[in-house]
C-alpha cells in the first residue's frame, strides 16, 4: 500500500501485517495453496494466443482464479511462442485477470510477473536499455537508477505488476550463457549497479503508480557452473560463497527487494530449491529477508525428473516447500497445487509452513498496492516511450561501449571516409539486444522496431562518404568473402562487425569461446589486403578475438548496448561521442586462460600470470586523463575506523570527456589469502580540457574486511595498500 502523508513506515507495516493476518484467518486450505501456485500464461490461453486479439480463454482463466485460487501468472502469450505484445493488449489482458480476481470469494489479486530485464522487454516499442553487462560497463549508477525508474514505469503502464530483475549473480564464468545478465566479475561494481537499479525501480514506495517490486535472481551460485553450461553444478566453498556470491543478494535485500528467485541448478550437490541452509539460515537469518521466495521454471518437479533427489513428484513438492520455497513457478499445470493440497491434508506439510508462505506472499501483494488497484496503475500517455526515457537510453548506450584499442588515433573517423561494412553483426538489431528481447531468445529480427538503426544503418546516416555493405540478412547467412575483399580494396577503411547470435539460458550453451571459424576466415582475408580495419564486436560473452584484435587498428567492444546501440556506436566511430565505457570483466586472451582481475597472488606467481587481452576496468577515450596526488588522512588507524583518501584527476587532452576513477585496496598479509587488489570505490567524472577535480573517498572497515578462517567477516590488523591509477599509498590498522 502506498505511504500516506504523515503515516510512518512502522505504522504502515503494522497495518499491512494486520491485514495479512485478518485475511489469512479467512482463507481455506485450497485458497492458501492456490496463493503458492504460479502458472504460465499458456494455462489460461487460447491456442496461438500470441497472435490473438484476445489471447485469454475466459473459462480457463476463471477455473485458474476461482477454482484453483492461483496467486500468480507469468510470461507472455503464449509459450513456446512467446513474443512482445502491444501495450493496449497487455492492459486489456491484465485487466481481465483483475476483474476475475475481483469475483473471487476473498478478492485476492493475482500478481503478474514478467522478465523485464532491460526495459519492458515484452511490450511492443518499449525503451530497451543496454543489457546488464553493458550497463555495468558505464560505471554510472545514475544510469542504472534511471533504467530502474523507466522500466518500472513502462511495466506498470503495461498493466503488469512484478519484474524478475535484477540478476545479482556474479559473472565470473565467461562460458555461462547468462553472463550478460550480470553486472560483471567484480563484487563492488555489481552491488553498486544492482542497488541503484532497485532504488530506481522501487522509489520510496514500490506501491506507487509508477513503481514496481523487483526480484533478485538466482539465489545463489547459479552463475558459476564448473563446466560453463547453464543449469549445471557449481562447486563453491563457503568462504568463496560469502566473499563473492552472497554480497549482491545481501545488497538487494538491504535495498528492499521483496522477492527472490532461486538457483535452478545446484551448489556442492544440493539443488537450490532444497537448500535449507541457504534459504533459511543465510537468506532469512543472516540477511533478514522478509519477502517470499519463488522457484524458477519447473524446478520443483525437476527435483524428481532431473536431479533424482525426490522419489516422486509428491516428495519433490514436500522437500521444496519444507526447505523454504514459498511460491512454485509450476508452470504448465496444477500439479503443484494438487500435490501440496494433499500433503497439507495429510499433515506432511504442516499448516504453520503453509501459513508462513502465504503470509509472505500476501504481504508483498499488500505492499505492492495490488489490493487497492482495480485497473492498470498508470496511463500510457506520458509514461511510455517518453523523450526523457529515450534520451536516457541513448546516453546509457553511449557510455556502455568500450574503445579497447585505437592505434595511431584512427578513430574517430572523418565523415567523408569511404567505408566497407562487413561481418555477421553489422546489420542486425537483435545482436545488440540479446535474449529476453521481444522473444525469449531475442532472435526474431522481423519483430524488431523499424525506426531503430542497425550499426550499418547508423553509419549510413552519419556519413557523406561512400558506404558499402557486404553481408547477409541473417546472422547465419554466408558472407561472400571474395566480394568483401574486392570491395575492401575500393574503400579507405573496413568496419568488421563480428560476435555472437542471440541466446539465453540453456539454448546459449557453447563448447568454446572461440569465434565461429567462418568469421575468422572473413577477417583473415580482409587483413591480407592491408587496409585499416576497425573491429566491432557484439554479444554477451567475451568471445576470443585475439588474432583479429592484434591485427586491427581499432577495437570497439559493443557487448549488448540495446536498441540505441547502433546509433551510439556510430556516434563514437565518428567522434560525436567521446567513449567512456570500461570493461566490467577481464577479457580473456584465450578460451582456457580465464583469470579474474582480483586474482590471488598464486595465480600470478612464477609462470602463472594475469594476462588478459584487455583487463578489467580498461577503456580508452579520445582525450587523456591523469590522476595524481594520492593522499591518505592517516598512516595508522585504529580497528573499526574509516580512512579517508583524496587525489586529483585531470583531463590532460584536447577534448571534453568522462573518466571512471577506480580505488583499489589490497590487504598485504592475512590469515586467508587475499586478492592482489579489489575495487572498493569508483566515480565517473566529466572534465573539460585542462580541467582538474579533487575527489575524496572513505574506506570503511567493511571495505577492509574478509571472510576469515572461522567463516566470519573480520578485519585483521596490519598493512593495507590503496591504489589509484599508477599511485599507491599505505596505511596500518593497529592491533586492538
Amino acid at each position: 500500500m502506498a505511504l500516506e502523508s504523515g503515516v510512518s513506515a512502522q505504522e504502515t507495516n503494522d497495518n499491512v501485517e494486520a491485514q495479512v493476518q485478518a485475511l489469512l484467518a479467512q482463507m481455506s486450505l485450497e485458497e492458501k495453496v492456490g496463493q503458492m501456485t504460479q502458472i504460465d500464461f499458456s494455462v489460461i490461453s487460447v491456442i496461438n494466443g500470441e497472435l490473438a486479439e484476445n489471447p485469454i480463454d475466459q473459462a480457463k482463466l476463471e477455473d485458474a482464479v476461482l477454482n484453483r485460487h492461483i496467486g500468480s501468472i507469468l510470461n507472455t502469450p503464449t509459450t513456446p511462442n512467446n513474443q512482445t505484445q502491444p501495450i493496449e493488449k497487455w492492459r486489456r489482458m491484465t485487466q481481465a485477470i483483475r476483474e476475475v480476481a475481483a469475483k473471487s470469494r476473498l478478492k485476492i489479486p493475482v500478481l503478474y510477473g514478467i522478465d523485464a530485464i532491460h526495459g519492458a522487454t515484452y511490450t511492443e516499442n518499449a525503451v530497451l536499455f543496454p543489457q546488464a553487462i553493458s550497463m555495468a560497463a558505464t560505471f554510472n549508477p545514475d544510469l542504472a537508477f534511471k533504467e530502474g525508474e523507466i522500466t518500472a514505469r513502462e511495466v506498470k503502464a503495461s498493466g503488469l505488476d512484478w519484474n524478475f530483475m535484477p540478476v545479482m549473480d556474479i559473472g565470473r564464468q565467461p562460458l555461462w550463457p547468462r553472463l550478460w545478465e550480470t553486472y560483471g566479475e567484480d563484487v563492488h561494481l555489481a552491488v553498486t549497479m544492482g542497488s541503484a537499479y532497485i532504488h530506481g525501480h522501487h522509489g520510496d514506495d514500490f506501491a506507487a503508480a509508477d513503481k514496481a517490486p523487483t526480484c533478485l535472481k538466482h539465489y545463489v551460485g547459479y552463475s558459476y557452473p564448473l563446466n560453463g553450461k547453464d543449469r549445471t553444478p557449481a562447486w563453491i566453498g563457503e568462504r568463496a560463497l560469502r566473499e563473492y556470491f552472497l554480497p549482491g543478494f545481501e545488497a538487494g535485500v538491504k535495498a528492499g527487494t521483496p522477492t527472490v528467485m532461486v538457483n535452478s541448478a545446484e551448489v556442492d550437490g544440493i539443488p537450490g530449491h532444497i537448500n535449507h541452509h541457504y534459504l533459511n539460515t543465510i537468506l532469512r537469518g543472516e540477511m533478514g529477508f522478509k519477502g517470499f521466495t519463488v522457484s524458477d521454471w519447473a524446478d520443483i518437479s525437476r527435483l524428481y525428473t532431473r536431479d533424482k533427489l525426490a522419489a516422486s513428484p509428491r516428495e519433490a513438492v514436500k522437500m521444496a516447500v519444507m526447505a523454504g520455497i514459498d511460491m512454485s513457478m509450476v508452470p504448465f499445470d496444477y500439479s503443484f497445487y494438487d500435490l501440496l493440497l494433499d500433503l497439507a491434508k495429510t499433515g506432511e506439510v504442516p499448516m504453520t509452513r503453509i501459513d508462513e508462505a502465504v503470509s509472505r506472499i500476501l504481504r508483498v501483494k499488500y505492499q505492492s498496492g495490488l489490493f487497492d488497484r482495480h485497473e492498470p496503475a498508470l496511463d500510457v500517455k506520458g509514461n511510455f516511450v517518453t523523450d526523457d526515457a529515450v534520451a536516457a537510453n541513448r546516453q546509457a548506450a553511449r557510455e556502455a561501449i568500450i574503445l579497447a584499442k585505437n592505434n595511431h588515433n584512427i578513430l574517430p573517423l572523418s565523415k567523408q571516409t569511404s567505408i566497407l561494412v562487413t561481418g555477421p553483426t553489422a546489420n542486425l538489431l537483435s545482436v545488440m539486444n540479446g535474449g529476453w528481447t521481444i522473444t525469449w531468445q531475442g532472435a526474431a529480427e522481423h519483430l524488431y522496431p523499424k525506426d531503430k538503426p542497425t550499426l550499418l544503418q547508423a553509419i549510413q546516416q552519419k556519413t557523406t562518404g561512400k558506404v558499402t555493405y557486404v553481408g547477409g540478412k541473417n546472422f547465419s547467412d554466408e558472407i561472400n568473402i571474395e566480394q568483401a575483399v574486392t570491395q575492401a580494396r575500393q574503400h579507405d577503411v573496413v568496419i568488421l562487425a563480428l560476435g555472437e547470435k542471440t541466446y539465453t539460458e540453456t539454448e546459449g550453451n557453447i563448447e568454446s569461446l572461440h569465434l565461429d571459424p567462418v568469421q575468422l576466415q572473413l577477417a583473415r582475408a580482409i587483413f591480407e589486403i592491408g587496409k585499416p580495419v576497425i573491429l566491432v564486436t557484439f554479444g554477451g560473452r567475451p568471445r576470443i578475438i585475439t588474432e583479429v584484435a592484434n591485427k586491427a587498428q581499432a577495437v570497439v567492444l559493443g557487448f549488448l548496448p540495446g536498441m540505441e546501440g547502433g546509433a551510439a556506436l556510430a556516434d563514437i566511430l565518428f567522434g560525436d561521442t567521446n567513449p567512456s565505457g570500461k570493461l566490467p570483466i577481464s577479457y580473456p586472451r584465450d578460451s582456457n586462460d580465464v583469470v579474474m582481475y582480483d586474482h590471488k597472488p598464486i595465480e600470478a606467481f612464477e609462470s602463472n600470470q594475469y594476462r588478459p587481452l584487455f583487463p578489467f576496468g580498461h577503456g580508452l577515450s579520445y582525450t587523456s586523463f591523469q590522476t595524481s596526488g594520492l593522499r591518505l588522512s592517516k598512516d595508522n588507524i585504529a580497528m573499526g575506523e574509516n580512512i579517508d583518501l583524496t587525489f586529483k584527476v585531470k583531463n590532460t587532452g584536447a577534448l571534453t570527456g568522462k573518466e571512471t576513477v577506480m580505488v583499489y585496496l589490497h590487504d598485504v598479509a592475512a590469515s586467508v589469502s587475499r586478492p592482489v587488489k579489489q575495487l572498493k570505490a569508483f566515480k565517473k567524472v566529466e572534465l573539460k580540457p585542462g580541467a582538474e577535480q579533487t575527489l575524496q573517498f572513505s574506506l570503511t572497515p567493511q571495505d577492509m574486511s574478509f571472510i576469515g578462517v572461522d567463516m566470519k567477516r573480520i578485519v585483521e590488523p596490519g598493512e593495507f595498500e590503496v591504489m589509484v591509477g599508477s599511485e599507491t599509498a599505505r596505511f596500518q590498522v593497529a592491533k586492538p
